[in-house]
């Protein structure tokens, strides 16, 4: 970016694992109250239901008001920013700690959610800028593992926390992480004159990246793949429990395949990216359909089924840095954090929607297999979507010599 004085030498991976320790506890906010339900439950005398609002409140908030916050605080520079989005993510997950009533949790939630989509997209964006181009991908990687360990990780850890010291307990370490996450952002980021403003130009400036094609074809790639993959991975226990044959007790385990095969695919989707992205974007999503398609026939088998979710994971990992440098170069310099933060608000709508569909079809009759296959297809919708970008692209160069 034009503005920004690359960061160079150590001060490179001291700001890349910052930001990825930032991620994590970010990330790690939204997905670990999962676990926790049943206890808010208990405890905030509501429902199931109720408390499963909680975590369908948090997506909306960052589908709704996250685009806008980036938009509205673009003239900021980037390490303000970014402090000032980590002390209100500290103060709602403190917050939601000490809450008396289910309403003042609720707004908690909200008010750290408020965060997510301007603080990730901050995040991308500074770590792709602290490299030269052809390292980005690498970056980027680098930075979704704070992502996938938040899942494969964070929840997990904030349950057995919960289960040990009660649910306010997680909360408490989530917004510990938190400030520990602010002091690092604001020893090791380098000061606003090598971090500078969010955009340049006016808000109508920003608002036109979005008509591009090439940013909201990404963006469209991105809400299709994530609803491919979560139309299953959010009904990966009872898959590998009725379809696989396995124990309750060894889901969490088992869990941590998909995870160890998201952290490879993330550094494997990273380095393909930075060779060549769109090819390599297309061929990445390619995999998902095929990856899903073959897991709905051996998740009916124990060791076959195991090998397929750590491949599941493989194939979901390399799509996500390929997904946002695709969306940061479309971008440009003009306003690539608002970019970001509506493709991240892209995934949670994939996100939401893959994971209503699965429900769905469960409710009609249809069994799990059906489940991923119908993930499969949504995935390949993404994919086409790919290809067809791919093939324009090729056109073009051939057009022009």
């Amino acid at each position: 970016m034009p503005d920004d004085v690359r960061i160079t030498g150590r001060a490179v991976n001291r700001t890349i694992t910052v930001l990825m320790l930032s991620l994590f506890t970010v990330g790690s906010a939204e997905f670990v109250i999962a676990g926790l339900l049943p206890s808010i439950a208990t405890d905030l005398d509501v429902t199931i239901y109720a408390a499963g609002m909680l975590v369908s409140a948090y997506a909306i908030a960052i589908v709704l008001a996250g685009p806008a916050i980036t938009l509205l605080t673009a003239r900021f520079s980037r390490r303000p920013l970014m402090l000032g989005l980590m002390i209100l993510f500290v103060a709602g997950n403190a917050l939601g700690a000490i809450a008396p009533t289910y309403e003042i949790l609720l707004i908690s939630r909200i008010a750290s959610a408020l965060t997510h989509c301007t603080f990730f997209a901050l995040a991308l964006v500074i770590g792709a800028g602290a490299v030269p181009a052809h390292k980005q991908g690498a970056a980027i990687a680098r930075l979704a593992i704070g992502l996938n360990m938040a899942n494969v990780l964070g929840v997990p850890l904030g349950t057995l926390l919960a289960a040990s010291w009660g649910w306010r307990s997680t909360l408490w370490a989530v917004a510990a992480l938190g400030a520990l996450a602010l002091v690092l952002v604001r020893v090791v980021i380098p000061a606003p004159e090598g971090i500078q403003r969010t955009g340049k130009d006016s808000v109508v400036g920003e608002l036109r990246v979005l008509r591009r094609r090439p940013v909201l074809m990404a963006i469209a790639m991105s809400a299709l793949s994530c609803g491919g993959v979560f139309a299953a991975y959010t009904f990966i226990a009872p898959i590998l429990e009725n379809l696989s044959g396995y124990p309750a007790q060894a889901t969490g385990g088992l869990l941590l395949l998909f995870g160890l095969g998201a952290f490879t695919g993330s550094i494997i989707g990273g380095r393909l990216t930075d060779r060549t992205l769109l090819p390599s974007l297309t061929g990445v999503l390619a995999a998902v359909p095929v990856v899903l398609a073959l897991y709905a026939l051996l998740a009916t088998n124990r060791w076959p089924s195991a090998v397929g979710l750590f491949v599941f994971g493989l194939s979901f990992g390399a799509i996500l840095p390929a997904l946002q440098a695709r969306v940061m170069r479309s971008a440009g310099s003009d306003a690539p954090t608002l970019a970001l933060a509506v493709n991240i608000a892209a995934m949670n709508i994939g996100i939401a929607f893959g994971s209503w569909l699965g429900g769905t079809i469960l409710d009609q009759g249809h069994g799990l297999q059906f489940v991923i296959l119908a993930g499969a297809v949504i995935a390949a919708a993404g994919f086409l979507l790919a290809l067809a970008e791919l093939l324009k692209e090729r056109r073009i160069k051939e057009m022009t010599g």
